[in-house]
């Protein structure tokens, strides 16, 4: 079940390998991805914001200790944190390391290149952050069908799936805006880091059950889309900022339907 919730990724990945020269549609793209992208943040904060306001509702009630309340609080601050400052700080080194060593101005070729690697690499990037978001999403699938309720467990994962396939998008938006056209292995392997992870929470889940781990993939996965988003409106302004715009709107509306839809279903 785990596995058929997060390889929906796939089913938006193949757009990657559509080609655009105008950079207006690179920058709707990219808007588009963008917009997924701050719906997905927006719901991955809510999810562990509930977790952390039970903890304290619980702690206030005296069901359990302030130290449990502590812990989660924590747990969701440093989660976030270490998503958000450790891609600033990679990126950073990677940059450095992709620095020309002699001097004189870059090649045309080697700009080109540059600017293609920096494409591959945001778009990984936005692959990783999905993944902490699947599996936190897999660790709801493992621990309801944990408890018995396979009925509830089928229903996230058409839930989840559905939501998932808009992600594939999500991934490959920061290729279009740059007109970098990834290879079919590199799509597999970032849906394998994209949707993989749903399968590895979903067997988790299944052995463990803990708010901690829960809320700390949520945090992380936030982290990592909050990075994401600021490298991508920064790419949309250089693009336009009035045409990303619409793409966020469309793209943040993508998102709310497919919530909606998936509420409506029960879910």
């Amino acid at each position: 079940m785990g596995a058929v919730a997060g390889f929906t990724i796939f089913l938006g990945l193949p757009m990657g390998r559509v080609r655009t020269r105008r950079s207006s549609i690179g920058a709707f793209l990219n808007g588009i991805s963008a917009g997924i992208l701050l719906f997905l943040l927006i719901d991955i904060l809510s999810n562990a914001g509930q977790v952390l306001d039970r903890s304290l509702s619980a702690a206030r009630t005296g069901e359990a200790p302030w130290g449990r309340f502590a812990l989660t609080g924590f747990v969701y601050a440093g989660g976030l944190g270490v998503g958000l400052l450790s891609l600033l700080y990679l990126s950073r080194a990677w940059r450095r390391s992709r620095a020309s060593l002699g001097p004189g101005a870059m090649s045309i070729a080697e700009k080109t290149t540059e600017a293609r690697d920096e494409a591959l690499r945001l778009g990984m990037t936005v692959a990783a952050g999905i993944g902490l978001h699947n599996f936190s999403e897999g660790l709801a699938i493992g621990q309801a069908a944990r408890s018995g309720k396979i009925s509830l467990a089928l229903l996230l994962v058409v839930g989840f799936g559905l939501h998932n396939a808009t992600e594939g998008f999500g991934i490959v938006g920061p290729l279009a805006a740059s007109s970098v056209r990834p290879s079919w292995s590199w799509l597999l392997v970032a849906g394998m880091i994209g949707g993989g992870p749903t399968l590895l929470g979903t067997v988790l889940g299944d052995a463990v059950r803990s708010q901690f781990v829960f809320v700390a993939f949520l945090a992380l996965a936030g982290g990592a889309i909050l990075y994401v988003l600021g490298e991508m409106f920064a790419s949309g302004r250089r693009l336009s900022w009035e045409i990303t715009l619409w793409g966020i709107f469309v793209g943040f509306l993508i998102g709310l339907v497919t919530e909606l839809v998936v509420a409506a279903a029960g879910v």
